[in-house]
């Protein structure tokens, strides 16, 4: 049976809770223990899927279609375990079941209500895969004392007093803020969020204090004693240049031993934190420099584009070079005559994915940019269909090209859908259909799919292998049917579905580095794992910068 780690949070959000937990399962994993982290978001959505991403960031994908929070990301890239769907779930997905029993009689009768009914359901979520690891860190979003969220801290409450009597710790994340006015680390906050926790019957045993700096002696051990933990329990969570000194900032606080201590584990295992001793040393110390631009529709939010911001840090440290990052807005291309000016002196440029009309016709300036002066290009699933319009519209001669979902020609004689709605595909062993006014929620193509490379193209020599499996999330695909056209243009479909129907990935293998990939490689890079397009997308803007 699997140790549970609840991490909550109080006084503001966006503390990086998400964070600690994933820094957290690599510290344990580092001392041997195998671990799994969940996320329960209060929120009454279903899940993410249909929410902008100005609204709720990016929207991890898992290997089994599951939509999720970008907290599930963070996970990954930290502990290397895959998510799975039933590790993320919403007030939303939970009152959706417990009503779907109630429709269906199962409650025989049972007045419905949040206590037991929703409660038990949170807490069957939570006993899921319980016998498989040695540890569950789950984490409640939002913040103490938010309503939304009551049914969560009360089933986690009931969760801890149904197990065996130190199988569950709480661990409590808050903010210090220093006033400079008058020179002073502030603990009353702290202190009132504890106590809004203890009133709903839960009692941290670890505090987590988000500060600019150290928490000095003094502040410690009066948390320590208004806040009922021990001082050696009063963890702080500084600020830090890199995300990826986390696991070494926290095992210095003595986050890891705090937790193994409160588990009455001794004698503790020995930490081998060689992994993140690496990655920090590729972090700290680049070699160089390379500046990519990353030409989206939703730039003003970069949380919206997390795992590839991550993921080409990634790609810098496996080539020990800095990745410069600077966000273009995608929507200021579309009337421009020239979009040179604006992307000179960038040595690569990635082009990622997206929803809706607004900003596709910079998307395609941008990769005809690239394509026309030789910069490396990576395009990320609506960045592939942008670069096989243009390369439709601009090399084979197909003035009219366009995509079902945003082009408002569809149906005219001269239009060209080289882009359309995905109505059938295949996943796994069955036939999946979807027609244009289904709901939207949950219905893209989404999770791992398998591909088949063409031997001797460029992709196949990055991979080193010609068959691979990456994660989808979309309703529109390149058509097939203009393979024949493009190909004689010299555009190269170098990867497809495993039955031929389904276009994975283009390259121009004319140019030095120009790839559109379906799929987003993003979401199963690491640091210590880099995803090998990412890779080898970096170095091939590394060689650039070394000609300028």
């Amino acid at each position: 049976m699997a140790r549970y780690i609840f991490i909550t949070g109080g006084v503001v959000s966006s503390l990086g809770k998400g964070l600690a937990s994933a820094a957290l399962g690599a510290l344990l994993q580092a001392r041997g223990y195998s671990v799994r982290l969940r996320k329960l978001d209060p929120y009454l959505n279903v899940d993410p899927g249909t929410m902008s991403p100005f609204e709720h960031g990016e929207v991890f994908v898992t290997d089994d279609g599951a939509e999720t929070d970008l907290d599930l990301g963070h996970y990954e890239r930290f502990t290397g375990v895959a998510a799975r769907a039933t590790d993320s779930v919403s007030s939303g997905r939970v009152y959706s079941t417990v009503l779907e029993k109630e429709r269906r009689g199962d409650y025989l009768g049972k007045t419905i209500q949040v206590i037991p009914h929703v409660t038990n359901e949170i807490k069957d979520f939570l006993s899921i895969g319980d016998d498989e690891v040695d540890f569950m860190l789950c984490e409640i979003g939002g913040t103490v004392g938010d309503i939304e969220g009551l049914p969560f801290f009360e089933a986690i409450r009931q969760f801890s007093q149904d197990r065996p009597r130190g199988e569950c710790i709480f661990m409590h994340l808050t903010l210090l803020p220093f006033i400079k006015a008058s020179g002073e680390l502030k603990t009353k906050p702290t202190q009132h969020s504890v106590k809004e926790l203890r009133s709903i019957g839960i009692a941290p045993d670890i505090l987590v204090c988000r500060s600019e700096g150290p928490i000095p002696v003094k502040e410690r051990e009066k948390l320590a004693l208004f806040c009922n933990v021990r001082p050696d329990s009063v963890i702080a969570a500084q600020d830090l240049k890199s995300i990826y000194e986390a696991p070494l900032a926290y095992h210095r606080e003595g986050l890891d031993q705090a937790v193994l201590d409160a588990f009455g584990i001794h004698p503790a295992p020995k930490p081998n934190l060689t992994r993140w001793d690496d990655v920090a040393d590729r972090i700290y110390n680049p070699e160089g420099e390379v500046k990519v631009a990353i030409v989206g529709k939703y730039t003003q939010l970069e949380d919206a584009y997390k795992s590839i911001a991550e993921a080409l840090t990634h790609g810098g440290m496996a080539n020990r070079v800095r990745v410069r990052i600077e966000w273009v807005d995608a929507e200021i291309f579309d009337k421009a005559e020239d979009v040179g000016p604006s992307l000179e002196g960038y040595h690569a440029i990635l082009v990622p994915g997206g929803f809706g009309e607004r900003g596709t016709e910079g998307k395609i300036k941008a990769a005809q940019y690239a394509r026309e002066h030789k910069v490396p290009y990576l395009g990320i699933c609506l960045g592939m269909q942008m670069a096989v319009i243009e390369a439709a519209r601009n090399v084979a001669g197909l003035d009219a090209a366009g995509s079902e979902e945003f082009d408002h020609e569809a149906g005219k004689k001269r239009f060209e859908p080289v882009v359309y709605h995905l109505k059938e595909w295949v996943q796994g062993n069955h036939k999946v259909s979807r027609q244009v006014g289904d709901d939207k929620g949950g219905t893209m193509r989404l999770g791992a799919y398998n591909a088949t490379l063409t031997e001797g193209t460029k992709v196949a020599a990055i991979y080193g292998t010609t068959q691979i499996d990456e994660r989808h999330r979309h309703r529109y695909e390149v058509d097939v049917k203009y393979r024949d056209q493009l190909e004689q243009a010299g555009l190269v479909f170098s990867g497809m579905s495993p039955d031929g129907s389904l276009p994975e990935i283009i390259e121009w293998p004319d140019h030095p580095w120009f790839i559109g990939v379906q799929f987003h490689p993003e979401l199963k890079s690491k640091p210590f794992d880099p995803h090998p397009l990412f890779k080898d997308f970096v170095r091939a803007a590394k060689e650039v910068s070394r000609l300028v």
